[in-house]
């Protein structure tokens, strides 16, 4: 696994996706998913430039965030049961995965006690897939007001995972739908959400030219997993 060479290529994709969109290549953030990485695979990362990481689980990110550089900043991106909530507040930057109301007052209750004002993305089930979370667009416009009134939270976007395909075109749809559901969310609010997270190691090109900022990439920079080396957080919290 050549880390380096795989950050290359990804780069490169990447600038020819934003080339294809007409958009400028800083506007996409790669989001570097480390669910399984340790912490020496994440500062290599980190060294080739890559500053922002997303973790699934809580339990993993407490026991490795504080074994890497305190300069990286850390995303929520995985689902987020409410006990969890206030690690989350303390751990991560953003919490990604925001998908109902009683997720979002938790996270708003937890940020009041911690003084502080918790970054969050608004989770999307765009399909209604039974097997993912996230509002349905229609439970999103309608709670959207009320989540806006929550005031150590602020909205910066929405997130999406798209049904996978081995045709990444297939889920364009889905894509553009978020982008233009987006669009709804800042007449409402009357005030832009700059992020949109949206797009995965399958599928990040079709969704940088419907208009992705953050792009979660995982195996297209690590490499394909191997669960018997994944990091065990109980092995050092035990």
């Amino acid at each position: 696994m050549d880390l380096a060479a795989n950050m290359k290529a990804l780069e490169t994709r990447i600038q020819a996706a934003c080339g294809r969109a007409h958009r400028d290549k800083a506007s996409v953030q790669i989001l570097a998913v480390t669910k399984g990485q340790p912490p020496e695979r994440i500062q290599a990362a980190a060294e080739l430039g890559l500053l922002v990481f997303g973790e699934n689980r809580i339990q993993e990110a407490k026991a490795k965030i504080g074994r890497c550089a305190s300069k990286l900043r850390w995303h929520m991106i995985g689902h987020l049961q409410s006990n969890k909530c206030r690690d989350a507040v303390h751990f991560f930057e953003m919490i990604q995965s925001v998908d109902s109301l009683a997720i979002a007052q938790e996270i708003n209750k937890s940020a009041e006690n911690a003084a502080k004002t918790m970054a969050v993305l608004l989770e999307v089930n765009v399909v209604g897939e039974a097997s993912k979370f996230g509002f349905s667009p229609e439970e999103l416009l309608a709670h959207l007001p009320a989540i806006n009134t929550l005031r150590k939270i602020e909205i910066h976007g929405l997130m999406t995972i798209a049904p996978w395909t081995a045709e990444p075109e297939k889920v364009r749809p889905v894509f553009r739908q978020l982008r233009e559901l987006k669009e709804q969310c800042e007449g409402i609010l009357g005030a832009p959400l700059p992020q949109l997270s949206m797009g995965m190691s399958g599928d990040f090109e079709v969704a940088i030219e419907e208009g992705a900022t953050l792009v979660r990439i995982g195996t297209g920079l690590f490499g394909t997993r191997d669960r018997a080396k994944d990091f065990k957080p109980d092995s050092v919290l035990s």
